[in-house]
């Protein structure tokens, strides 16, 4: 008898990306946000295979783009056999609901992907209960989409009465679920606050920037540890803490979770404990890649998540790495004037006060330079902390 074979091989899923282009975002703005999405979806398994943006004023409130844009994707997704649609914002749960409907396909907002990225990252018992956080208080609201029943009751020999619908006992069970988690995110606080006690006497530092910048390289290349570092988002989920020694002078190295625009909110309220090793850090270490079009742009949004989470007013080093990637055509100032490394050397050291450095962490330029700074800002901190420490005499 002839044996079969199946092909038992994970079929990665087509996807299609939707954006709004609104009156205060430009064409290039909104092709570089569907860039990063892409490099999400890609992040998360799928292949993207098209496009699709329409400008209107604001997302439309019913079906988030115009129903004649709608129908043009529905074309598109029947004709390609496409998977997944997912969309550059957050959908509410009446438009994901109308776009599932008329798509018939699965459909996932930017929310729902990054969180659906944590979800595969998470390595240590704090990671996976703050991610299952944040995916509950995602899901609370948008729990109608998933019952068509909503009306059955619980029937039988004292169940008679009104009873309870399904989405009431859904809602229910994910708000004891979430009171549970919230209560063991507190065990794991106290726990983690009990090691950052027995760590006071160091000066600590820790890695902030956007996603995908670099800095899980940097903390292996100062500490000479093994972190994980993938080009990919999100690579980095669980903090790690690292002891350096610089010269003669010990201190920690937090390498945190990476932001992004549009984070969500419940995300970075979930993180709010991995996020103390930030807001109890002495000083940060903002890394940004000088080699993106657009990091100008992401250093203003790292700065407002560090405003949100209350640490914007420590001491800052920003180190750009990637110098050895730049390439002066992708910062035109204008058509005809490319602006090179040394002109934004120039112009950030004018407008800025705050100490900075440029490195290419993996092809090793300026390290001892880093290392010299980073030394100096320790050492001001150290011996203000501890005047009459031999340790540096």
């Amino acid at each position: 008898m002839k044996q079969k074979f199946y092909d038992t091989a994970v079929k990665q899923e087509k996807a299609v990306l939707v954006g709004v282009i609104t009156p205060n975002e430009t064409d290039e703005m909104e092709k570089e946000h569907l860039e990063e999405l892409e490099f999400l979806a890609s992040t998360a398994g799928a292949l993207t295979v098209n496009h699709f943006t329409q400008k209107l004023q604001r997302p439309d409130r019913a079906t988030f783009v115009g129903s004649g844009k709608l129908e043009e994707i529905k074309a598109y997704v029947i004709e390609e056999e496409i998977d997944i649609v997912i969309f550059d914002d957050g959908l509410s749960p009446s438009q994901l609901r109308n776009i599932e409907n008329e798509l018939q396909v699965k459909i996932l907002d930017r929310n729902n992907l990054i969180l659906d990225i944590f979800a595969s990252r998470a390595q240590t018992a704090q990671a996976k209960t703050q991610v299952e956080l944040a995916q509950l208080q995602y899901l609370l609201p948008r729990l109608t989409r998933l019952w068509t029943h909503l009306e059955r009751q619980k029937g039988g020999i004292g169940m008679r009465g009104p009873g309870e619908s399904q989405i009431e006992t859904d809602r229910r069970l994910i708000l004891n679920k979430i009171s549970l988690l919230k209560d063991k995110l507190k065990q794991i606080d106290k726990q983690n606050e009990t090691q950052r006690k027995n760590r006071h006497q160091l000066v600590r530092t820790a890695l902030v920037g956007y996603t995908n910048v670099g800095k899980s390289t940097i903390m292996n290349m100062i500490a000479k540890s093994e972190v994980f570092a993938e080009n990919k988002l999100f690579a980095t989920l669980d903090t790690t803490v690292r002891k350096v020694v610089i010269e003669n002078l010990p201190f920690l190295m937090s390498d945190t979770v990476g932001f992004i625009r549009k984070l969500p909110l419940h995300l970075v309220e979930s993180f709010k404990s991995t996020l103390d090793e930030t807001r109890e850090a002495d000083v940060l270490i903002h890394v940004v890649d000088i080699s993106h079009p657009n990091f100008e742009d992401q250093i203003r949004t790292v700065n407002e998540t560090l405003k949100d989470i209350g640490a914007i007013d420590k001491r800052i080093i920003t180190v750009f790495n990637k110098i050895d990637a730049f390439k002066p055509e992708d910062h035109q100032v204008s058509q005809d004037e490319p602006l090179t490394l040394e002109d934004f050397k120039q112009s950030w050291m004018a407008k800025n006060n705050a100490p900075a450095i440029f490195i290419s962490a993996t092809k090793k330029e300026n390290v001892d330079e880093f290392r010299a700074l980073l030394y100096d800002e320790v050492k001001a901190i150290h011996t203000e902390r501890y005047p009459y420490d031999q340790l540096l005499y």
